[in-house]
């Protein structure tokens, strides 16, 4: 599966995935315990982003590589370690919840990331 998502900051701060089809709370799909730092980054001074992410090889692509699977756990999905951005060392941890298993049918071991140029792209 490849998709591009658009992530939103809202002005408390707090950094979302826009996904229209998602039908249960909107708190679920709030970016934390890592990812949220490693949005700053590719946000830059933006309040939204867009990542094209894929559990099938991009080619160029940085990788999210699954270190532990929480899947059995309360909380659900996985923690992940981002070794590169852009091509540049970075070895950032982040905590992907159990939405990623909806949104990709499992828990990826790697999910490949991209940054799309978004210029008008709409929902």
């Amino acid at each position: 599966m490849k998709r591009t998502f658009r992530f939103y900051k809202t002005k408390e701060q707090k950094w979302y995935v826009d996904l229209p089809e998602w039908t249960k709370s909107v708190v679920d799909l709030e970016m934390v315990e890592g990812a949220d730092t490693m949005l700053d980054k590719v946000a830059g001074n933006s309040d939204e982003c867009y990542l094209e992410m894929s559990d099938e090889l991009i080619e160029g692509a940085d990788q999210m590589k699954l270190v532990k699977d929480r899947t059995n756990c309360k909380l659900g999905g996985g923690d992940y370690i981002m070794e590169t951005y852009k091509g540049n060392v970075f070895n950032h941890k982040l905590w992907l919840c159990s939405v990623t298993e909806v949104v990709f049918g499992d828990l990826p071991e790697v999910i490949y990331v991209d940054y799309p140029r978004i210029l008008d792209h709409k929902y």
